[in-house]
């Protein structure tokens, strides 16, 4: 078998490299890629709609003159007809996911709405129940600012940005935390709660709720397509472990 790949000082040919990819977990992964290959096998595309994916490529990895393209290929061990086949398969999943899951958007971006939408918080986190309630105290009274207090007294990350955190959506928080929001209106401050091994006071700053625009329709037929992805995969997709021959004993 011919050299494939190269590692340092040491080669593998293809008969080494499968046992590799099932070593390091990567076998389901290339599965996938095969099924994707065969549902897109037969999307047509324009010149138009290619051009304008080799652009959005090139510009994603930066390649900008014909030396860097070259250089690209060389370590990703590809030629200009890999780059094509590359570029063209980017088209076609795009046109499948539109052509299976476009009238779909609506409704699953809906279900989803909830998870989607996006606050901005305040929040202090202590270890004793006595500091937390007199901190609660002197910002219920105005006698300190949040954020004056959030970076003396808060014990996480937070501190550094006087206790604000976000935008972020709404289930990224602790689940604790994400109850406690979806309950709150814009400056609404709660008092003292445990949260895992901290006591916590949040105060919610902004409420962002989630839009269906270009952005997120991508990004709602991404989920769908891998959804659909995944459960081909648990549907159609077997492994069968190498046999281990033995080597017999001899006396």
């Amino acid at each position: 078998m011919g050299v494939v790949l190269r590692i340092g000082n040491r080669v593998f040919n293809s008969d080494e490299l499968s046992p590799l990819l099932a070593q390091y977990q990567m076998l389901p992964k290339l599965a996938q890629e095969i099924l994707v290959d065969h549902e897109v096998a037969n999307i047509d595309y324009t010149e138009q709609e290619y051009e304008q994916a080799y652009q959005q490529f090139c510009q994603q990895f930066q390649l900008d003159t014909e030396e860097k393209i070259q250089l690209w290929l060389d370590k990703q061990g590809m030629d200009r007809d890999n780059l094509k086949a590359l570029v063209t398969r980017k088209v076609k999943i795009e046109k499948y996911k539109i052509e299976n899951w476009d009238n779909k958007v609506e409704s699953f971006f809906l279900k989803r709405k909830a998870q989607l939408d996006r606050v901005v918080y305040s929040l202090i986190r202590v270890e004793k129940a006595e500091l937390a309630q007199e901190l609660y105290f002197r910002i219920q009274e105005n006698e300190d600012s949040f954020r004056e207090l959030a970076m003396e007294f808060s014990q996480g990350s937070e501190s550094q940005t006087g206790g604000l955190i976000g935008p972020v959506e709404i289930n990224a928080p602790h689940p604790k935390i994400a109850q406690i929001l979806n309950t709150c209106q814009p400056g609404d401050l709660v008092p003292p709660t445990r949260v895992g091994e901290w006591i916590v006071i949040i105060r919610l700053e902004n409420f962002i709720p989630a839009k269906l625009d270009e952005p997120m329709r991508q990004r709602m037929l991404d989920e769908m397509f891998r959804k659909w992805l995944n459960q081909q995969t648990a549907e159609e997709v077997s492994f069968f472990p190498e046999p281990v021959i033995s080597t017999p004993v001899t006396s």
